[in-house]
Parts: C-alpha cells; structure tokens; sequence
C-alpha cells in the first residue's frame, strides 16, 4: 500500500460523525477502519469499484475521453466509472461506454485493478479501478454525453502522464 495514496488521515476530516448514533467521538479504530466510543459501532474502510475501457481503433491508437466535471475537469481519462450496487463489473463498463460514448460493447478482456484515491467534494473515496480492454460494434455512433465533454484517439506514445486525471488510469495506460 503506497502511503500518498492510502491514509486514515485524509479521512479523518470526512467522517466526523458516527453513523450510528450521531457522537462527535467517531476516531480513526486502525488503519481500515473509525470506532466510536459511545456506541461501540465499527466501521471499516473498503474501496469502491469503478471500470474502464481501454478501446483501441485499426490504427492501434486508444480512445480516451474529455472529462467535463471535476474532479480533473478536462483531463484525458478513459471511458468508465462506478460499478452501481449489486452489478457486475462487466455490465458496469458497458453501462458506461454506452451513456458516454453512445458505443455498443461487444467484447471484454480482463486486464487488470489498479487502486486508486477519488477526492470529491472535499470527501477522499478510496476505488479498486478495474481495466478492461473493449472491442465496440462500431465507431460510426460515437458521441461524448453524460459527464464526457470530449473524445479523442491517440497514440499512446505521444500521450504526457501528467494530460492524465488519475494515477490508476495512468497506470493501465502505460502498464508494463
């Protein structure tokens, strides 16, 4: 586990308040989890799941999108997001791909998890980023929607790091 990325601290300012019984005594337990004294409630930290598509075209370059919120507003970033509540991952990605890019997926490789620090709104959400590599029906009914402000193809080799939003998407772009 990499200290910059993964720290009971950043979410010590986030969860004041015990869920349970509302007491202002809710501390850090460990390094996974807050307690609180007053209740004796015990809540684990674990991480959210999110996907995305590494989509390549006959050319070999990769598909990525135009982020059009925050966080990291107009970074590069691939096409994905949060798997929702008891959906697989693969239902997740192609969800996904289809309100953000209008693609229809038509085929999924398992590449593989990165972990990954989501700050939003001032609350650090912890992700297991899952990479798939995606083959599409057709590019002919691409169109950037939902919360994708543009889309691009690039060659990997002429793509900087830092243009890229996220440290786990920056590692399933340049995986070794």
């Amino acid at each position: 586990m990499e200290d910059t990325l993964f720290s009971i601290e950043a979410l010590n300012s986030s969860f004041r308040f015990c869920p349970r019984c509302g007491s202002d005594r809710f501390k850090p337990g460990s390094e996974k989890s807050f307690s609180c004294p007053a209740c004796g409630h015990l809540y684990y930290i674990n991480a959210g799941s999110a996907v995305a598509g590494l989509i390549f075209n006959e050319k070999g370059d990769l598909l990525f999108t135009r982020r059009a919120h925050q966080p990291a507003k107009g970074m590069l970033d691939l096409p994905g997001g949060f798997v929702d509540l008891g959906e697989p991952a693969e239902s997740a990605l192609k969800r996904e791909i289809l309100e953000e890019l209008n693609l229809a997926v038509t085929g999924l490789t398992y590449l593989g998890s990165f972990p990954n620090r989501y700050e939003f709104r001032e609350v650090v959400y912890y992700t297991l980023d899952l990479a798939f590599r995606c083959e599409v029906e057709s590019f002919e009914t691409i169109l950037p929607a939902d919360d994708v402000a543009g889309f691009e193809f690039r060659n990997i080799q002429t793509v900087h790091p830092e243009e890229i939003c996220f440290d786990s998407i920056r590692k399933m772009v340049f995986r070794k």
